[in-house]
């Protein structure tokens, strides 16, 4: 490249790469970034269950105990949904993955009846075990109040980490692996 010589450009031509100084000039902009996604996630988390959860005895639709919250049973997701949920209806799809690759509960949370439930699931051809939380006494308890919300439990059925809203699959993957350590 041919660096013109005059009073207004330098005699040399810039040092570093391009990536370099492109990252050098927009570092405040994306520390900004960083750090209204990491509010905004504490916001949207603030008030759900954290730490070690107490023991539960959960039942499934198809009458399958499944035990929350034990020491020993190895990482587990939890994910809160609706029927009524647009959002929870376009992640179907990751959660429906992710249960193939990790031990998933999910809670249908005021979403009618275990009759109505097992229809919607029909429906849509989902299969993953379901606990039907009609009256919404299973959110309260875990502090969900916004959907979905996914729990991910580590091997001491303490929450390692909590999600609010969309979560991709790729996303899921990755904070199921990182329960297990």
């Amino acid at each position: 490249m041919h660096w013109p010589m005059t009073d207004a450009t330098p005699a040399t031509p810039p040092t570093g790469s391009a990536v370099g100084r492109f990252f050098r000039r927009h570092a405040g902009e994306f520390a900004f970034f960083v750090v209204a996604l990491v509010g905004l996630h504490l916001w949207q988390t603030r008030g759900l269950a954290s730490g070690p959860l107490p023991a539960t005895e959960l039942t499934t639709l198809d009458g399958t105990a499944v035990r929350v919250g034990e020491a020993g049973q190895g990482p587990m997701v939890l994910h809160f949904w609706a029927t009524w949920c647009g959002v929870c209806r376009a992640e179907e799809g990751n959660v429906v993955e992710l249960s193939r690759h990790a031990r998933v509960v999910t809670i249908a949370t005021q979403s009618g009846s275990g009759r109505k439930v097992a229809a919607y699931l029909a429906q849509r051809g989902v299969d993953f075990p379901v606990v039907v939380d009609e009256g919404g006494e299973l959110a309260r308890r875990f502090g969900v109040d916004k959907f979905p919300t996914t729990f991910f439990l580590d091997d001491d059925g303490q929450v390692a980490s909590a999600e609010v809203g969309y979560t991709s699959a790729w996303g899921m993957r990755l904070r199921s692996w990182w329960s297990r350590w």
